[in-house]
C-alpha cells in the first residue's frame, strides 16, 4: 500500500469521524480525490499476494541453484511476504471487530 493511499484513507476516516460527531468536515479532506475502500482493500490484497508469489519464485530459484540468487535475499523476501501477510490479517481482524461492534450497537 502506497503512502498516498494511506493518506487518502486517513483523510476519509477523519472526515467520516467529523461528520459522525456533528462537526463540519475540513476543506482539506474534501480537496483530496475520493477513494473507494473496496479499491484500496483489493489493491492491498493484490500487493500481499504478489509479494508472496515473488518470494516463492525466489525460493524455487535458490533451490534449483540458479546464479544470482543468494540465501540472504531469499530469507529477506520470505520475511517481507510473511510480515505483509500478518499485517493484512491483523487489519482484517480489526475490521471484523469494528463490524461486530457496529452490528451489536442498539439504535
Amino acid at each position: 500500500m502506497s503512502v498516498s493511499n494511506i493518506d487518502q484513507l486517513l483523510g476519509e476516516l477523519k472526515t467520516a469521524s467529523a461528520l459522525a460527531a456533528g462537526k463540519p468536515a475540513s476543506s482539506q479532506s474534501q480537496d483530496a480525490p475520493q477513494v473507494e475502500f473496496s479499491d484500496v482493500l483489493k489493491s492491498t490484497i493484490e500487493q500481499v499476494n504478489s509479494a508472496q508469489q515473488a518470494s516463492q519464485e525466489m525460493q524455487k530459484q535458490f533451490e534449483l541453484g540458479e546464479e544470482g540468487v543468494n540465501l540472504q535475499d531469499v530469507m529477506v523476501s520470505l520475511q517481507k511476504a510473511s510480515l505483509s501477510f500478518q499485517t493484512m490479517v491483523q487489519a482484517r481482524n480489526k475490521l471484523v471487530t469494528a463490524y461486530q461492534e457496529i452490528m451489536n450497537t442498539q439504535v
